[in-house]
């Protein structure tokens, strides 16, 4: 009797689905048709040959090579700067349109909200070139500009599509606010600006910072809205990168998207500690 209830107890339970080996075996098999390119690319990277199909040993060379190339540099300078403003400037939209969409009424609301998730809901090739239309047709950017002046299309591209992301994060996250503790902030004397500024700024922290997270990473992974509308002098690291693997997939390319890669992951996992830590944070205050 013993060795049958010991049986039972580590037997699976009905919702114990990690438990059971067939849902094992499919999440290692997805786990591997995800990340084995990727892995595939990274440790090719450090390939000592032209050629990608054959392995001649370690080196760092290519990476030496990634560094020295100065038109990559350049790119990749332009993509940081590109996702820094439009982050910027899409989390600030994004946070006030969350709360004009959370707290008011208003007619025609719900276009609105339709109309916000259309930069999520359209082909990017579309979004691109309806870009690149109003771009040179509307409201033509001049091309000629300083730096970083001339990267002002594609910001402003970035920015239409990043910002309905963080929109709705933060949204998400103002679902769970409780409206007493704005009442009671008000019942004590605070203002509006003061109740923004101590309750609902805090409150919105993490969705602030999952947000700005999004967005800087969609700017800086993004290729066909940047590829419709960068110009001649305004090259970014995936289109760079598109323009290197166009004549031939070297391990200097390798090189390139393992560092984009690897630069993405270590954002991510910051930013998951960082917020991780603003909601334990904020779960103890409200205990």
């Amino acid at each position: 009797m013993t060795g049958l209830a010991k049986q039972r107890r580590e037997a699976p339970g009905p919702l114990e689905y990690l438990r059971r080996w067939p849902i094992r075996t499919w999440l290692v098999l997805v786990t591997i048709f995800l990340y084995a390119p990727l892995i595939t690319l990274m440790a090719f990277s450090f390939n000592d040959s032209k050629r990608n199909i054959v392995w001649r040993g370690f080196t760092l060379k290519y990476y030496v090579q990634t560094f020295a190339d100065s038109d990559l540099i350049t790119a990749f300078g332009n993509s940081l700067t590109i996702a820094v403003v439009s982050t910027i400037v899409s989390v600030i939209l994004g946070a006030f349109t969350a709360l004009l969409l959370w707290r008011f009424r208003f007619p025609f609301k719900p276009a609105l909200e339709g109309a916000l998730a259309l930069p999520i809901v359209v082909p990017e090739i579309c979004m691109g070139v309806a870009m690149l239309v109003f771009f040179t047709e509307i409201m033509p950017w001049p091309t000629d500009l300083i730096w970083p002046l001339n990267l002002g299309a594609i910001i402003i591209s970035h920015i239409s599509f990043s910002f309905s992301f963080v929109a709705i994060v933060i949204r998400g996250r103002l679902a769970s606010f409780n409206r007493e503790l704005e009442e009671a902030a008000k019942d004590l004397g605070a203002g509006e600006w003061r109740v923004f500024r101590d309750i609902l700024i805090p409150h919105m922290g993490p969705g602030l910072l999952a947000g700005a997270l999004l967005a800087f990473t969609l700017s800086l992974d993004d290729f066909v809205i940047t590829f419709f509308t960068s110009g001649p002098d305004t090259s970014t690291f995936p289109v760079k990168v598109y323009s290197m693997v166009r004549f031939s997939v070297t391990p200097e390319v390798n090189a390139a998207s393992t560092i984009l890669i690897v630069l993405t992951v270590a954002l991510t996992a910051v930013a998951l500690r960082v917020s991780g830590g603003q909601v334990a944070l904020a779960e103890a205050e409200g205990h």
